[in-house]
Parts: C-alpha cells; structure tokens; sequence
C-alpha cells in the first residue's frame, strides 16, 4: 500500500440550494485512524456517500490505492478494498451471529451460491468464520439471534461483516451512536485492536472516543474543512472549540 492510502481532493457537491460538501480534501495515511467530525449538518455523511461512491461528486477527485476511482460505482469501489459501515445497524436479525458472518464472507468472496445449503455448511466458509467472529469479540455468541444482541453488540458485528473481505479501509459511520458508556468503551477496544490490520475513516460525535483513537482529525462545518491535524492541535484549535466543541473562541 502506500503511504497516503486515499486522496480526496476538493470535493463538491450539492442538494438544490444547499451546498452540502465545498471543496473538502482529505489525506488518509494507511494503517491510520483518521477521524471525521463536525457538527450535526455539517456534511460528514455527504463526505462518506462520495467516497463509498453512493453519492458521486459534483466536481474534485478521488483516489485510493493509487487508482482514480470519482467516477467508480460503490460495488466496485467494495471490490477494490473500500468497505463501509453505516449510522443505521443492519445486520439479518433473524440469522445467528455466525450466519450472519457466515453470509456476508460468501458474498464478499463471491463462491457457493448454492441457496439450497446453508453457507455456515460450507468448510471453507465455516473456517474463516471463526477468526471473523474472535475479531470483534463475538465467538461466545455464535449461536445468539442477531435480533438478540445487544445495541452494542450488533455494532461489533457490522463491524464484522463489513471487515469479511478483508479491506484495506473501512469506512465507520457514528459506530458509538445510541449506545451507553460501556458499549462505546467495548466498541473503541475492538477499534482499536483492528487498527494493525485496516485503515479507518471514522465519523463520530463521541468525543472521547475520537481524541483515544484518530491519529488525525478533520473537521467539517458547513460542509468545508475548518480544521484538519493531530488530537492535540485540534483541541487547541480556537474555531473547532467555537464550532464544535462548545467553547468559545479566546
């Protein structure tokens, strides 16, 4: 990989009148945390939709890898090694813990399509499921209903999912949204356990989980980059504190 894993460079887009992401470029070095904050309406999730290619830029460019990939539709880019996880939990609530990994790494691997045998049966896939399950914590609850899980729990198994075909950056979408202090505090462990093996862009308002994890930060508001640099200049940053954080400006 190299060094600078995805380049967005002066993004553009807008809804009608509203101007929801303006000339908004970011640097993601690999095997880093890079965090994405703002207040809400501030454009993260505009941001987001472009650069898993479910909303394509009015005007700017993106590359990962190396490759240009602006114009590249959202399954490609997932083929490519750019995966996603997203605001609203969804996972098959009806389906085990292990069906649904078991599901979600036979499509990404794209083998054994046979609708008539259950996906857990096949030993290829049975044996990558394991370590999927022990990466997020999950291999006591193997055989729990998804739709039993726990909020928390259900956002380590997304998480799972999305990390099946193995990305190189994973997209998360306010992972810590709706849950207690506990989970957020479960949910960064696991963060940061999977930090040596993909690249992260995280968007999230848990501010403590951002300043424990990001080896970067950027911040959005109003749809343009005000403030973009380590933990530390970003807390120091008077507009952040004064858009952001809450505090005024000195």
């Amino acid at each position: 990989m190299p060094d600078t894993l995805l380049t967005v460079t002066r993004i553009n887009k807008r809804f009608g009148a509203v101007q929801a992401c303006r000339d908004v470029s970011l640097d993601i070095e690999a095997g880093h945390i890079h965090a994405l904050i703002g207040p809400n309406g501030a454009g993260k999730t505009t941001v987001l939709n472009q650069l898993s290619g479910e909303v394509l830029p009015d005007s700017g460019t993106v590359h990962f890898d190396g490759k240009d990939i602006t114009r590249t539709p959202a399954y490609r880019r997932a083929l490519l090694g750019l995966a996603r996880s997203y605001q609203i939990t969804s996972v098959f609530e009806r389906l085990t813990v292990m069906q649904n990994l078991a599901l979600s790494i036979q499509a990404h691997h794209g083998h054994s399509f046979r609708f008539w045998k259950r996906a857990s049966a096949d030993p290829s896939i049975h044996q990558a499921v394991i370590p999927a399950m022990e990466r997020v914590g999950l291999e006591h609850r193997a055989d729990i209903l998804a739709g039993n899980l726990s909020h928390g729990e259900k956002r380590q198994l997304e998480v799972g999912m999305a990390l099946s075909g193995d990305p190189m950056l994973l997209l998360l979408d306010e992972p810590m949204a709706g849950m207690g202090p506990g989970g957020a505090v479960e949910l960064s462990k696991r963060i940061q356990a999977i930090r040596n093996d993909v690249t992260i862009l995280l968007v999230e308002h848990d501010m403590n989980a951002v300043f424990s994890l990001a080896d970067k930060i950027t911040v959005l508001d109003y749809g343009t980059t005000i403030a973009s640099g380590s933990p530390e200049d970003i807390r120091s940053n008077a507009a952040v504190r004064q858009a952001y954080l809450g505090d005024e400006a000195e």
